[in-house]
Formats: C-alpha cells, sequence, structure tokens
C-alpha cells in the first residue's frame, strides 16, 4: 500500500526530510544565506522580520528546551 500513514515517528517523511537537508547543505550556499539573514535582520527590515518571528512563534505549541543548552 503506497499511501500508508505511518503515523508519529514517519519514516518515510523523516528520510525525505534528511535528504532534503543534505541536499540543501550540499548545493547551496548556507553560510552566505546566514551572512545574509544577520544583515537584514540588522537592516531598516529588521524590525518587520522580528515581527514576523513573533507571530509564527504564537502559533507554535512551544520551544524545544535544549535547542539552545550550552555546549549542543
Amino acid at each position: 500500500m503506497a499511501n500508508r500513514n505511518e503515523g508519529e515517528g514517519n519514516r518515510t517523511a523523516d528520510r525525505q526530510y534528511r535528504q532534503g537537508v543534505k541536499d540543501h547543505v550540499e548545493h547551496h550556499d548556507v553560510q552566505g544565506d546566514a551572512d545574509r539573514a544577520r544583515k537584514a535582520v540588522d537592516s531598516p527590515e529588521g524590525k518587520d522580520l522580528r515581527q514576523a518571528e513573533e507571530k509564527g512563534k504564537s502559533h507554535a505549541k512551544g520551544e524545544d528546551p535544549n535547542l539552545y543548552k550550552k555546549g549542543s
């Protein structure tokens, strides 16, 4: 059955996501993207970007408490 619902822990979606990230890192200027994002946040459009971030966070269930742990 090709469209089987794998539920939580969907291995197919995980594999596709990881492959997409790997392809992106291998074929894109990730450091350049980060530098441009940093400059954008520090530019006049930074206020709009921070507001968009807050709006997005308002829809989230919460941050992963381990996300910003030192040494990670």
